[in-house]
């Protein structure tokens, strides 16, 4: 990666982290971060644009819907936060792309991704998985005031059912053969911390 390219991603990088400085909820700056390394490593595995993978991935929660009164605004953050940095269009209109079609709740209306794409929605449904998934679902279901667990899961959301819900399905949906493999690991794991937590909240454990 060339200087201005490495300076680009300095300063985007930058931006995010100053408007994602009071966010949270398994769903701030660390995330990101996390995102942003976890992309790098797949697209050395599988290929694509590496500019547009690392700035898809440093911009893909720039707006959540979840901390902008239910819209999302990511795309249109985008492209704003890409143009003022002087990004080339068609660089600018492949990110907005990417990060308005990876989200989980979009993926019966989302738009084909290219294989940058697929890199980084891998990557970012990987930071739900494993040790770091069940973290971030505590620290939501706090933020939020969503129990972790109650014996009336039936009538309400709780952290135990967003497992069951969604998490556990994440792996089935991963576009490629490193995100599939990743995915499993951490799964494995996290299904052998459900099943523990069940198995003692009923007492039994």
């Amino acid at each position: 990666m060339g200087s201005k390219q490495q300076q680009l991603i300095e300063q985007v990088t930058s931006i995010v982290r100053s408007r994602l400085a009071d966010q949270g909820a398994g769903h701030g700056f660390d995330h990101i971060q996390r995102v942003w390394r976890t992309a790098r490593k797949l697209q050395s595995l599988c290929g694509g644009n590496l500019i547009v993978v690392e700035l898809s991935a440093l911009l893909h929660d720039i707006g959540d819907a979840k901390f902008h009164d239910g819209k999302e605004r990511s795309k249109e953050f985008s492209i704003e936060i890409l143009t003022q940095q002087g990004v080339a269009e068609s660089t600018v209109a492949h990110v907005a792309q990417i990060v308005d079609n990876i989200s989980f709740r979009k993926r019966e209306s989302a738009q084909a991704l290219s294989l940058e794409g697929q890199v980084v929605q891998d990557a970012d449904r990987l930071d739900a998985l494993g040790a770091i998934g069940i973290v971030r679902t505590i620290e939501f279901g706090a933020a939020f005031g969503q129990p972790f667990y109650s014996p009336n899961a039936e009538a309400e959301k709780t952290g135990i059912g967003h497992f069951h819900e969604k998490l556990f399905k994440l792996r089935d949906l991963m576009n490629t053969d490193a995100g599939r493999l990743m995915a499993k690991a951490r799964e494995d794991f996290m299904r052998s911390f459900v099943s523990q937590f069940e198995l003692e909240a009923a007492g039994e454990g």
